[in-house]
């Protein structure tokens, strides 16, 4: 008896550990035929808490290595604002660092991958030789959202050359306030201009199955990254447009403005989304559980991801990191999933471990943080492929691209006058002139043009830092080799008046500035900006093209300048700028914020009873290419130049708009 007993005790083990052999061969998470939900469940089942807890980490860089990685579990590391391998570095060594990354959380016992996240909110925006796009306040100005969808896919295209797979893209803030240092990342102070440009989100990261359920985030394939909207929500509304401020508005003027990219962004599948510093109201959007799990997440459905700022959960408190615990406490019971920490990850660590363990923090709220984590991994791809490869090196900074960029500079220019008293157009300038003088501080910048968020968080001031074209270069190679160009960054009137200039090209406006460097209550031009035009505009007729990320004061000097243009924060392609000056293409942007007459008047938005603009929201006037003004002048049998028909159709134009709208024509 005793041996049958010792028999079937030897069977059953033997059985036990032919189980535990094959369920260790085989994991259902590992496995890319399992449904995504079923991959979910299992990897998190397997989970130890610690292992939990790291995937909320996202670390920076500058912290990060391989043994970092694999010893907290840490589930995603970020370049800020300017972090870099090295000065210049190339794709090559982009993919090089993140794989290194890579293979320490590949290491673990579970070998769950990290996912590398990165700023791309103008392009691939921190890298050298990337395509530089406009601005989004210049791309709500061309009206075009199959153009921002093929921008999406560009960018994303340009990213994954670098190893990146993830992106903190797009802002869909509504800014209501120009004042805000953040008012270029907007599209626009209408919610419906805004809304229509959520198209860059599957141009990112593709297009959502047709049987796809509402919420779930869809990243589709290696060409395409996962997706974030910000700031949640509100940011763009904050009293006086200061950065990081409140928000005073009620709900109903808070879900009918800020909310309704967010709902469209949701149905198009976007994988993550990012809290606001801000507040609504007095309370802190990251500490915010009503509007964080009550809405995004229960009435939006939203299933992907959310992720704090950068160490947005420290400024819960006043000052910022005072009672770090209570901080972890609240951005979690709000419902946020992924912390940028992004130095302090110990600290965090520990805190929120703490807080699980004693029970203050329940065990469901981190599973339902990782689960919403893993979702985004396996839905992304990044368990097959967690290692990037060298396939799409060669598309950072394409001819392609830089196509498309100068396609989306052109068509967001923004013509705001064209012959003084709206008289006698000086556009299309010619080509062939015999000499003609390009001065201000931002005709040759390419820094200037590019703005913040431009290899450094904080963009950068000359040429040297990546490559592009500056509006001086795209002058010089598109006028006539026998124009004479003489460029004078800041000409005295003496200088101006002794040569015989048949026009001028002045390109002045903002510096660069990121976030709450660019608060400002003034909204004035940059000096020498206004000495430059004064110099130049009384001695020869001239063009002002204004390089800035938002209406500015320019009243003062409106009745000097022949023609006036808002060229925002073009990028790197400036010859998209020449395109529409010397007539390749005719100008079609309309303005997509109201253009003040004094910062006094601020904040003012179309629709407001106090409404008395300089240029109103929707404004731009159009101009036709000079190939389209000689076939229609041909065709018509009309042997005048075509600068006469030009004269006639802006003229009807300015009538009309002014009879239409009421407005009194600017000066």
């Amino acid at each position: 008896m005793v041996r049958v007993l010792v028999q079937i005790v030897a069977i059953t083990c033997l059985w036990w550990w032919w189980a535990s052999l094959t369920d260790a061969q085989y994991m259902k998470y590992k496995d890319p035929n399992q449904p995504v939900s079923v991959r979910v469940a299992d990897l998190l089942s397997r989970m130890t808490l610690e292992e939990k807890i790291g995937q909320m980490v996202q670390i920076d860089r500058t912290v990060a290595n391989p043994g970092i990685l694999k010893s907290y579990f840490i589930g995603s590391v970020l370049s800020g604002g300017g972090s870099a391998p090295l000065p210049k570095a190339s794709a090559v060594d982009w993919i090089n660092m993140i794989n290194e990354y890579q293979k320490g959380s590949l290491s673990t016992r579970l070998g769950i991958p990290m996912m590398y996240g990165i700023d791309a909110v103008h392009g691939h925006n921190n890298v050298f030789n990337a395509t530089i796009f406009p601005h989004n306040i210049g791309l709500g100005a061309t009206r075009d959202s199959e153009l921002v969808r093929r921008i999406g896919a560009a960018t994303a295209v340009e990213v994954r050359a670098t190893g990146i797979p993830y992106v903190f893209a797009p802002c869909i803030a509504v800014c209501r306030d120009p004042r805000w240092g953040r008012c270029y990342e907007s599209y626009s102070e209408d919610h419906k201009i805004v809304q229509e440009m959520t198209e860059i989100v599957p141009g990112l990261q593709g297009d959502i199955p047709a049987d796809s359920l509402k919420g779930v985030p869809f990243v589709g394939g290696k060409k395409k990254v996962a997706a974030c909207v910000k700031h949640f929500v509100g940011d763009g509304g904050t009293t006086k447009g200061i950065n990081e401020n409140n928000a005073v508005i009620d709900r109903h003027g808070l879900l009918s403005i800020h909310m309704p990219a967010y709902s469209d962004s949701i149905i198009k599948g976007v994988s993550t989304v990012m809290v606001s510093y801000s507040s609504w109201n007095g309370e802190k959007m990251h500490a915010n559980r009503d509007l964080v799990t009550g809405f995004l997440k229960d009435t939006l459905r939203f299933k992907g991801f959310v992720i704090s700022d950068w160490e947005g959960i420290d400024r819960i408190t006043s000052p910022p990191h005072s009672n770090y615990s209570y901080s972890v406490q609240a951005a979690i019971q709000a419902g946020i999933d992924m912390v940028m920490v992004p130095f302090k990850y110990t600290e965090f660590i520990d805190d929120l471990t703490n807080l699980v363990k004693n029970s203050i923090i329940p065990m469901d709220r981190i599973d339902d943080a990782v689960a919403r984590i893993l979702l985004v991994k396996f839905t992304m791809g990044l368990f097959e492929n967690p290692l990037a490869d060298f396939s799409l090196v060669n598309e950072l900074g394409s001819q392609a691209h830089r196509d498309l960029a100068r396609e989306a500079v052109r068509k967001s220019l923004v013509l705001l006058k064209n012959g003084k008293n709206g008289t006698n157009p000086l556009l299309p300038l010619s080509k062939k002139a015999p000499k003609i003088l390009v001065a201000g501080s931002h005709a040759d910048n390419l820094g200037y043009q590019c703005g913040g968020w431009t290899i450094t968080w904080q963009g950068f001031s000359d040429n040297s830092y990546t490559r592009g074209t500056t509006i001086l270069g795209a002058i010089t190679s598109t006028v006539d080799p026998s124009t004479e160009i003489v460029y004078r960054e800041n000409p005295d009137s003496n200088f101006v008046k002794s040569d015989s200039f048949d026009y001028a090209i002045v390109v002045v406006g903002e510096h660069p500035y990121a976030e709450s460097s660019g608060d400002s209550m003034t909204l004035t031009m940059a000096d020498p900006g206004p000495t430059v035009i004064k110099n130049v505009c009384e001695a020869v007729k001239c063009v002002i093209v204004i390089i800035s990320g938002r209406p500015i004061v320019i009243q003062p000097y409106l009745s000097s300048v022949d023609v006036l243009v808002a060229a925002w924060l073009p990028g790197t392609e400036g010859q998209g700028v020449t395109d529409v000056l010397f007539g390749d293409y005719g100008f079609s942007g309309k303005l997509s914020r109201t253009w003040f007459r004094t910062v006094d008047q601020l904040p003012m938005n179309v629709g407001d009873s106090h409404y008395d603009p300089l240029f109103p929201f929707g404004f731009g006037l159009t101009t036709e290419s000079v190939k389209e003004l000689v076939s229609r002048s041909t065709s018509a049998g009309v042997g005048q130049k075509p600068y006469i028909l030009a004269n006639i159709v802006s003229a009807i134009a300015i009538l009309y708009f002014t009879a239409s709208r009421g407005f009194r024509q600017p000066t």
